[in-house]
């Protein structure tokens, strides 16, 4: 089996991008009862505090403040395997990944944060 290490290194190549790995100390907010709907979705933004993107399933994006719970980049491999590929991508970065369908693109909007 390819190493999640790899597969990061690939697809940023191929997107033509350097690989920004995260401290596995930092966060990512997920929402843990939406990974089993389709699509997987991921957002990579510069680090705002100790969080340094989000993950989530599904088409809907709730404003709920309980919709993400913090989750250490080192325990991503445990809860959500499936988005270990997309982790290197810099900030500024998005993915989409669903049955038969993969997009990853470059979105400036997720640099401003708001300053």
């Amino acid at each position: 089996m390819e190493s999640s290490t790899e597969a990061q290194r690939q697809l940023c190549e191929r997107v033509g991008v350097v690989p920004v790995q995260p401290d596995p100390a930092q966060k990512v907010g997920i929402a843990l009862a939406t990974l089993h709907l389709e699509p997987l979705n991921g957002i990579r933004h510069p680090a705002e505090g100790d969080t340094c993107g989000y993950i989530w399933g599904g088409t809907d994006l709730s404003q709920a403040p309980d919709f993400f719970q913090p989750l250490h980049v080192a325990h991503l491999s445990e809860r959500c395997p499936r988005a270990l590929k997309y982790l290197a991508l810099p900030p500024g970065w998005r993915f989409l990944d669903g049955p038969g369908h993969e997009d990853v693109w470059s979105d400036p909007t997720l640099l401003d944060l708001g300053e």
